[in-house]
């Protein structure tokens, strides 16, 4: 009984989070605009990114496929060079994890890295915004949505605004070992980059995190919520991208999809509820909340939408690519505002 309540209770504190960030929110329900012929053009980029990490490399997480995790930061690294940074790596050792990624025998020590890169700050150096996507791949999954979407995203995020000056730091930050075994974990590469920075005295004012972006459908009833009574406050057509984070977290959320619809009309919808709601926490934001930073999801809702999230058809051919391209260069206008506060 005491345990049925205590879900009860979780339950009615989460929606009333929801419903108060629900009758504040901004929100876009429009039509998708025709794409730009710079939006054309980002398509095709985004598309080779994802072929290449899912498709050409594929399977990559440790323990399971190290080969592949370590082709993957190569890429993320030469395309950062390609656009003109010098990537740095933090990298760090885990063990102890079981190949499959269960308990049972285990592998010896491996070694594994985040790969960073700076846009330097002018005026409000100190103001540091963090942009971060993970490379890693659920077990045997090509993680063509889950997660190549989200670094090809922001790889083309980075390179638009290499060259340019902003009052704020802007970090580009590839995560390594978001999946299972290492979520929820002090091994996730987010909380050892965000405790880093903690430890360092780094003053991250925002953290987004670029998580399976790629999928899209106009098809009624495509839309599921961790909560049912959601599905009266959501479209239920699952076409929208999501901005989501913790009730703290609201005064961002609302600042970056403001900047969002004003850059693109795409349908786009906010999320803030409390961290313990199912899908609030699930990605590298919550690394930077443990540590008591400020930090959003920027989602296609994953596992609420995808039918193929976490299997081994997330395959490149899954990714609507135009819906990508048109996220991708709202974000991108999103990043250059919070780096120009």
């Amino acid at each position: 009984m005491k345990k049925k309540l205590a879900i009860a209770i979780g339950a009615l504190t989460a929606l009333a989070g929801c419903l108060t960030a629900f009758g504040k929110s901004p929100s876009y329900r429009g039509p998708a605009q025709p794409l730009s012929a710079a939006q054309q053009h980002l398509a095709g980029q985004l598309r080779s990114h994802v072929q290449k990490l899912a498709g050409d490399i594929g399977a990559r997480s440790l323990p399971r496929s190290p080969g592949g995790l370590e082709k993957a930061a190569l890429y993320i690294e030469e395309r950062f060079g390609d656009a003109g940074f010098t990537p740095a790596r933090q990298t760090y050792s885990v063990s102890g994890y079981a190949a499959d990624g269960l308990f049972g025998a285990t592998h010896a020590t491996q070694s594994t890295a985040n790969i960073v890169v700076e846009i330097p700050g002018t005026s409000k150096a100190s103001e540091i915004v963090v942009i971060g996507a993970h490379y890693d791949a659920v077990h045997d999954s090509p993680g063509a949505n889950d997660n190549a979407s989200g670094v090809a995203a922001m790889l083309e995020i980075a390179s638009a605004l290499a060259k340019e000056k902003f009052p704020r730091t802007i970090r580009f930050v590839a995560f390594t070992n978001e999946e299972p075994p290492f979520f929820h974990t002090d091994d996730m590469g987010s909380y050892r980059y965000a405790k880093a920075c903690k430890d360092r005295g780094d003053n991250v004012v925002a953290m987004m995190s670029l998580e399976t972006l790629g999928y899209y459908s106009d098809k009624p009833d495509t839309q599921r919520f961790p909560l049912a009574v959601l599905g009266m406050l959501y479209p239920k057509t699952g076409n929208f991208v999501a901005y989501v984070g913790n009730v703290d977290s609201y005064p961002l959320l609302v600042k970056c999809l403001s900047s969002f619809i004003g850059a693109v009309k795409f349908p786009a919808e906010l999320l803030a509820g409390p961290a313990n709601l199912s899908g609030v926490d699930f990605s590298d934001q919550l690394s930077f909340w443990r540590v008591g930073y400020p930090g959003i999801m920027v989602t296609d809702t994953a596992l609420y939408r995808y039918p193929h999230y976490h299997t081994n058809e997330d395959t490149p051919d899954k990714i609507n690519y135009d819906d990508l391209a048109r996220v991708t260069s709202g974000v991108t206008k999103v990043v250059r505002d919070l780096a120009t506060e």
